[in-house]
C-alpha cells in the first residue's frame, strides 16, 4: 500500500517506518523535524506544516496515519493552547481531506491518558473516559472527530497507546521506561513521585506491531483499541528496571520514593485489540530495558536536549519570539 504518515519522523514513526517498508509497503511522510529525521533513505519527507496539507497532497494514497501533535502531558501543560489546536482540530482536519482524497483508512495516535484516573479498576474502550488533564482532553477530541468521519468507504483505526517505551533512532529519555534508565545510568538513582499509580506500558515494538495489524486489517475493520504490553505500578516499573540493569552493569542504584499525587491513573484491557486485530504483545519491562541497553554507546550525554521533547519545543517557541 502506499501510505502517508503525519509525523512520521518522531519516537514512534521512526520505528514503525522500517518496518513498513520491510513488508513491501510504500511510505512518505510529511513533517517539520523538530527532532531531526533518523529514516531509511528511500522515505520521501515533505518539510511542511500538516495544516497546509489539502487533500490535493493526499490524492494516490491508500492510507493515512497521524502521529503528529504534542506528544505528552509536559508540552501540552506548556501551550494548553496549541496542544488543543494540534491534538485535536489537527487530526480532525486531516480525517476531512484525507476522506476528500478518496484515502481508504486513517488511523489516529491517541493515549491510555484520555481515561484520567481510573481508581484501579481495568478500563475498556467502553468506559468513560474522563480526563482533567490538557493532553488526554485534546487527545480524545481529535479521536472524536476522526471517528466520526467513519463510513463504509472511510475506514477509522484509533489506537490508544500505554506510555511507549523503548529504543528508537529518534531516542526519548521522558518517557516512563527510558526515564528510569536514564536515571540510574546518569546518576545512580531512581526518582519514584508515587509507586502505587498505575500506568500500561508500551514497548515500541509492540506499537508497531499494533499499528501494522492496523494498516493491514481488512477496510471492514474501523475502532477505538486499547494498546499495552501489561499494567505495571510505576514502583513495579522502578523495581524491574532496577533489578534488570544490575544483572548487566553489576551497578547498584539508590531509589528515592517521594509520594507526591497523581491523578493520572489508569490501566486497561487489550481484549479487543486481541480478539478484532489480533494484536498479540511480545514484550515486558525487561525487554525494554535489554533493548535500549543495546544501543547504550548511541547516546553519549544523556541531558542533550535532543533526548526530550518539551526542552526541544520550548527551544522551538523561543526561536520564532525572537
Amino acid at each position: 500500500m502506499k501510505i502517508l504518515i503525519g509525523g512520521g519522523a518522531g519516537y514512534v514513526g521512526s520505528r514503525l517506518i522500517p518496518e513498513l517498508i520491510v513488508r513491501g509497503h510504500t511510505v512518505d511522510v510529511v513533517d517539520l523535524l523538530w527532532f531531526g529525521n533518523h529514516l531509511p533513505k528511500e522515505v520521501r519527507v515533505i518539510k511542511k506544516d500538516l495544516f497546509d496539507i489539502s487533500h490535493e497532497d493526499m490524492e494516490g494514497y491508500d492510507q493515512f496515519i497521524f502521529l503528529a501533535g504534542l506528544s505528552n502531558d509536559p508540552m501540552a501543560e506548556y501551550d494548553p493552547a496549541k496542544n488543543f489546536v494540534y491534538n485535536g482540530a489537527l487530526p480532525s482536519y486531516l480525517a476531512y481531506e484525507a476522506k476528500k482524497a478518496g484515502i481508504k483508512r486513517f488511523i489516529y495516535a491517541s493515549s491510555c491518558s484520555v481515561y484520567g484516573y481510573t481508581k484501579d479498576k481495568i478500563f475498556d474502550e467502553e468506559s468513560p473516559a474522563i480526563c482533567d488533564y490538557p493532553y488526554g482532553i485534546s487527545k480524545l477530541q481529535g479521536e472524536r472527530g476522526v471517528m466520526q468521519m467513519h463510513d463504509d468507504n472511510f475506514s477509522v483505526i484509533s489506537l490508544r497507546k500505554g506510555t511507549v517505551s523503548g529504543y528508537s533512532p529518534r531516542m526519548r529519555f521522558e518517557l516512563l521506561v527510558n526515564t528510569l534508565f536514564k536515571s540510574i545510568m546518569a546518576d545512580g538513582k531512581i526518582i519514584v513521585n508515587n509507586p502505587d499509580i498505575w500506568r500500561p506500558v508500551l514497548d515500541i515494538r509492540d506499537a508497531v506491531q499494533a499499528y501494522v495489524k492496523s494498516v493491514e486489517s481488512d477496510y471492514s475493520m474501523s475502532g477505538i483499541f486499547n494498546i499495552a504490553s501489561g499494567n505495571y505500578t510505576v514502583g513495579q516499573v522502578a523495581d524491574i528496571v532496577h533489578s534488570e540493569l544490575k544483572k548487566v552493569t553489576k551497578r547498584d542504584a539508590i531509589m528515592e520514593v517521594k509520594g507526591i499525587k497523581d491523578f493520572r491513573n489508569y490501566k486497561v484491557s487489550i481484549k479487543k485489540a486481541e480478539s478484532v486485530l489480533e494484536y498479540a504483545p511480545r514484550y515486558g519491562i525487561e525487554d525494554i530495558v535489554r533493548d535500549i541497553y543495546k544501543h547504550i554507546d548511541e547516546y553519549g550525554d544523556f541531558s542533550n536536549d535532543y533526548y526530550y521533547n518539551i526542552k526541544i519545543f520550548k527551544n522551538i517557541d523561543k526561536s520564532k519570539i525572537i
